[in-house]
């Protein structure tokens, strides 16, 4: 059914496939998970599912895989990771609630292991292992929820078709070995069962676990959905859709029904935290339309995300991004000169740091670099900053957020510099980014004027 004939892409199936994925809230217990299985039973066209580890499993395994971790407070947290994950498991029959609790166990055992020997000596490879226990865990208690509802489902271990390089933490998929194993492994069995397997995390070419790094399982399922050549990728979460901002802001936020691929990568990589920007680009290559919408409120609908849409307004929507660090650096001699710009880039390469936004005068540079840990030394160590400093001023800010308004056209509509800017004139601009992209107008406000902007856009721009 799902045969590739190509080495590289098989063509897109006639018959309508799916693959749904489902975060931590989705799964965090018995009636979210129930709830989930009744929403795959309702769509013939599922496939294949993708879940996350349960919520509040993740938190866990995150301190076990941190050193120097006492053996007390080890057990603490497996005996609670345990208790999650049977909350569950106690509403299924008995024999497999037995037979699941065993596994369970024993997937357990391993845990507290491998968390032993990273209190004892911490490695970054020893981490990814220990991470990667909350998704083989909910994908083999989804399985079953599956079943108990009378949909053929099974698990599969990922791990067999997500190849990866080493670079644990943040591993790279290898995408042509996805394509192939997935070909090999994974697509003969679809046509038989549902098969649930795990976001986020994959294995090198030495069998190491690896996992994929933030937004790691949204990104897996749409990797799968590449390689396999689905027809849709269903994001389940607990919001219903994507939305114009976000709701805590201001309760005027209300929810997009259709957006585009371009807009959506733009507030996926501006803030808007219900996607990642990587899950978008696998879905781009291979124009396969994304669905994201709320596993509690699955009639409601949701946001689906495509190539092209009706409806192309100027403003789409206003991303937030917080936790900014601008850094400028200065020097007479970038005046009338060349290779300043990239003795600069140089350094930051070295030290593998990314520039999200960058504006330019006669001799001097802005550059803004997202800084989630919220520390500003974390970023730009004191090497950094000593090797920049050798040939140019480096002034470093903290305690800034990202306002990005989102829409199209903004390159070459008129007033729309009038329109936002006036809205706001009482608050201090520190960067602007504007016409290198059509879809987004970006800039800078100090952190505690952030919620105040984009409520006071959003009343202007959205009405």
């Amino acid at each position: 059914m799902f045969h590739q004939e190509s080495s590289q892409q098989a063509p897109r199936q006639n018959v309508a496939f799916t693959v749904a994925k489902f975060g931590g809230t989705s799964v965090a217990d018995y009636q979210a998970m129930l709830r989930c299985a009744q929403i795959i039973k309702n769509d013939s066209s599922t496939r294949l599912v993708v879940v996350s580890a349960s919520a509040g499993v993740t938190n866990y395994l995150v301190r076990l895989s941190q050193e120097n971790i006492s053996v007390v407070e080890q057990t603490d947290i497996i005996t609670n990771i345990r208790a999650i994950q049977l909350n569950i498991t106690q509403h299924l029959s008995n024999n497999v609630e037995q037979a699941l609790n065993a596994e369970i166990d024993t997937l357990l055992d391993e845990l507290s292991i491998h968390a032993l020997k990273q209190s004892q000596q911490y490695s970054v490879k020893q981490g990814d292992t220990i991470l990667s226990f909350g998704e083989q865990l909910s994908s083999r208690i989804f399985a079953q929820v599956l079943q108990s509802v009378d949909v053929n489902g099974a698990y599969f271990n990922v791990q067999q078709v997500m190849k990866t390089n080493s670079l644990y933490g943040k591993a790279v998929v290898d995408i042509e070995q996805l394509s192939v194993a997935c070909r090999e492994l994974l697509a003969p069995k679809l046509s038989q069962q549902i098969l649930v397997t795990q976001g986020f995390i994959g294995q090198d070419g030495l069998g190491e676990t690896t996992t994929l790094g933030r937004g790691g399982s949204d990104y897996s399922a749409a990797l799968l959905a590449e390689a396999l050549n689905a027809s849709n990728l269903a994001i389940w979460t607990d919001v219903v859709g994507i939305f114009t901002t976000d709701p805590r802001i201001t309760e005027q936020a209300r929810a997009i029904k259709e957006i585009s691929f371009g807009e959506a990568a733009e507030m996926a990589t501006f803030g808007a935290k219900i996607l990642h920007p990587a899950t978008l680009i696998p879905a781009m290559r291979h124009n396969i339309p994304v669905f994201v919408g709320s596993s509690k409120e699955p009639e409601k609908g949701g946001t689906q995300i495509k190539q092209s849409v009706a409806s192309n307004p100027t403003y789409r929507s206003i991303a937030l991004r917080r936790e900014q660090t601008l850094v400028t650096v200065k020097s007479p001699e970038m005046l009338h000169a060349s290779g300043f710009l990239a003795k600069v880039f140089g350094i930051l390469a070295k030290h593998e740091l990314s520039v999200d936004l960058i504006t330019t005068s006669e001799i001097s540079v802005a550059l803004t670099f997202d800084n989630p840990s919220g520390s500003t030394q974390a970023l730009l160590t004191s090497i950094v900053l000593q090797e920049l400093e050798q040939f140019c001023d480096v002034s470093v800010e903290g305690g800034l957020s990202l306002v990005a308004v989102i829409g199209n056209g903004l390159d070459s509509a008129k007033g729309i510099g009038q329109s936002i800017f006036q809205t706001i004139n009482d608050t201090n601009i520190r960067l602007i980014c504007h016409g290198a992209s059509a879809n987004n107008l970006c800039f800078l406000v100090a952190e505690q004027d952030a919620n105040n902007v984009v409520e006071k856009l959003h009343r202007e721009l959205f009405v």
